[in-house]
């Protein structure tokens, strides 16, 4: 609550300076009441799905992922269903039913102007990854082949009614932890449309029979926040049983086609859609552009109204939530 309590002052103070300033404003930036509309709307419906949301703490068995996750002080995981809707429906990813949950800090709020960083959690059964090729891998030719195959992505994307993706560097160049059968690496992309560049920090947990994926997805000038939190989530992560990489019977077990490399090579997610929207719309408010405070009167009026928005897909997440114990 002090979260949200602190936001909105903020931007009480930021409109009463707008509206000092904006009297003899022709500034071809300014808000038009169109787009006070929108953003007072966007904000109602965002408190509305935010209390549909069921965060887990503790223990949870991962649907179809053959692991868990134990989720200590400090983090909240989000099940399968609402992080689906999050992702596609908010960020605007391209739809993904290897989504298991999303591991978030214990302040993150779908409503929160300044969440930080997400890790979506997917598991793909692709079988045995061998490691023979970690140490011959040039990462550079790498990363260029993976800008020149984005483009023709982008061609699908732009069809799907999405804006161009593109790859502007390693963030943080691959590395293979071969004791603990680890892989990180970190991407800086670009969304079409968007000012910020996004972060794609990604790691993958090598298993007997898949790979276990922990994708990190925030601004880019999260790199160290997210860096500083990969130990804690890594020790949140462990394969079930039966399924560790050291327990792979050659016999009986399928080896992957994808090697070290080629799991560089895989999909992207982006924290993009409705909320850099959002964020497009507070840094015009943080500048004063928006005058004689209607926003804010637009928004109590309408909390006052208590407008109610259809989010019964993602509320029907929390009746198919993973398991905790």
């Amino acid at each position: 609550m002090k979260h949200v309590l602190c936001s909105f002052s903020f931007l009480l103070l930021a409109c009463i300076t707008g509206y000092s300033n904006d009297k003899d404003s022709t500034d071809k930036n300014t808000v038009s009441q169109k787009e006070i509309d929108e953003l007072a709307n966007l904000f109602m419906r965002l408190d509305s799905i935010e209390k549909t949301i069921e965060y887990q703490h503790g223990l949870v068995n991962l649907e179809n992922g053959n692991a868990k996750l134990d989720i200590p002080h400090g983090f909240k995981f989000i099940n399968a269903k609402q992080s689906q809707f999050i992702l596609e429906d908010l960020w605007q990813n391209l739809p993904d039913a290897s989504v298991l949950g999303m591991i978030v800090s214990d302040s993150f709020r779908v409503n929160g102007i300044f969440n930080s960083w997400v890790f979506v959690v997917t598991y793909d059964g692709m079988g045995y990854v061998k490691d023979d090729d970690a140490d011959d891998i040039n990462y550079d030719d790498l990363l260029k082949d993976l800008q020149e195959g984005q483009k023709q992505a982008n061609i699908e994307r732009t069809k799907l009614g999405y804006g161009e993706l593109n790859i502007t560097g390693w963030a943080s160049t691959p590395f293979y932890d071969k004791k603990n059968k680890v892989l990180h690496w970190a991407k800086e992309l670009n969304v079409a449309g968007n000012e910020d560049n996004t972060l794609n920090y990604d790691v993958r947990v090598l298993g007997r029979k898949g790979v276990l994926s922990l994708n990190a997805i925030s601004g880019i000038d999260q790199l160290e926040e997210v860096k500083k939190n990969i130990p804690a989530i890594l020790k949140m992560a462990s394969f079930d049983q039966g399924h560790t990489y050291s327990e792979f019977n050659p016999d009986v077990d399928e080896v992957a086609a994808w090697t070290i490399g080629g799991l560089v090579a895989g999909k992207i997610l982006v924290k993009a859609g409705l909320l850099a929207g959002l964020l497009k719309f507070w840094k015009l408010i943080a500048i004063g552009i928006i005058a004689g405070g209607s926003f804010i009167w637009k928004f109590v009026r309408g909390k006052k109204k208590q407008e109610q928005y259809a989010v019964e897909t993602i509320a029907d997440g929390s009746e198919n939530s993973s398991t905790v114990s």
